[in-house]
């Protein structure tokens, strides 16, 4: 295990949602009989787990005891909210993993310090096998994304390279400005209205798939633009990235209104009505592929949405 491989005691930080807590529990004990020493928080939000777990690996990665190496245990349902918030925080690099291969991956590159698992998609003991892979996989270790195969010595220096000019991001200078631009802000500036492909079906809506199956997108809709009651194969996690959105879940009989910095997850089914309220910009992550199954014509959206208000 981890502990006996470095002259450093491991410490493990772990918490989650009601969805991941049963998973959350088992890997916990499973630690503790490693005699792996662990601290759970317990189960609260998945934004709120995510974001206490990143916050205490922030704090231990930027202020390292010589001793004891922290990292974190994060679960929710699919594992993706926790990871996100825990990513908020300097110095964590956090990373949903399904398979023991993504752990080998997620430790090679980014010497992955917060695993995120799926509580509704991982069984006991699939998880138990990417646990000890994030346990055990040094930093640039061969890997499935190496071929299994040693990494290059420019790849390593790039990877080392890598691991510092994350460390800085979030970092702010003396005038309160960050030192190293936060890559994922840049990269929101720097899309551009051609990056994007306008979705036929929904009108005022346009679509940058940034990866297939599982899907995930970033998607825009113009202010007053409707999406008419609809289901998917596959659920989606939503993060709101900037604008106003009303999501109507109708299979569950909920209302969700959304702004920046908000999260949704619609379970795979479930026959959904959104309404744009402004200019609105949201990223989306489907379990599978994309695809849409529309349960009402535009007029008939606008119609019901009217009522309501």
């Amino acid at each position: 295990m981890a502990q006996q491989s470095s002259n450093r005691k491991l410490k493990i930080i772990a918490g989650a949602d009601s969805f991941g807590v049963p998973l959350k529990d088992a890997l916990v004990s499973h630690l503790r009989a490693l005699d792996i020493e662990v601290e759970d928080l317990g189960t609260d939000k998945y934004y709120s787990v995510g974001e206490e777990v990143g916050r205490r690996v922030s704090q231990a990665s930027s202020n390292p005891d010589p001793s004891t190496e922290t990292r974190g245990l994060v679960a929710c349902g699919t594992g993706v909210g926790v990871g996100i918030f825990a990513n908020k925080f300097p110095g964590v690099y956090a990373a949903t993993c399904l398979t023991p291969d993504d752990a080998i991956n997620a430790r090679s590159i980014t010497n992955c310090n917060v695993l995120a698992v799926s509580g509704i998609s991982t069984e006991p003991e699939t998880a138990k096998k990417i646990l000890h892979t994030f346990l055990d996989t040094p930093f640039k270790s061969p890997c499935p994304a190496s071929g299994s195969n040693p990494w290059p010595a420019e790849i390593e220096s790039f990877l080392d390279n890598s691991v510092s000019e994350m460390a800085s991001i979030g970092k702010l200078d003396s005038n309160g400005d960050f030192e190293v631009p936060c890559l994922l802000c840049s990269l929101g500036k720097e899309r551009k209205e051609g990056d994007f492909t306008p979705v036929d079906i929904m009108p005022g809506a346009s679509m940058k798939i940034i990866r297939e199956n599982p899907t995930s997108a970033i998607v825009r809709f113009k202010a007053g633009s409707m999406e008419p009651a609809h289901h998917h194969t596959h659920g989606h996690d939503l993060v709101v990235i900037k604008g106003k959105k009303s999501v109507w879940n109708l299979t569950k009989g909920a209302r969700y209104d959304l702004e920046a910095g908000d999260y949704l997850f619609t379970p795979a089914g479930d026959l959904h009505r959104v309404k744009y309220h402004e200019d609105t910009e949201f990223f989306i992550k489907w379990d599978g592929h994309w695809d849409i199954f529309l349960d009402e014509d535009l007029a008939a959206a606008h119609s019901a949405v009217e009522k309501e208000n």
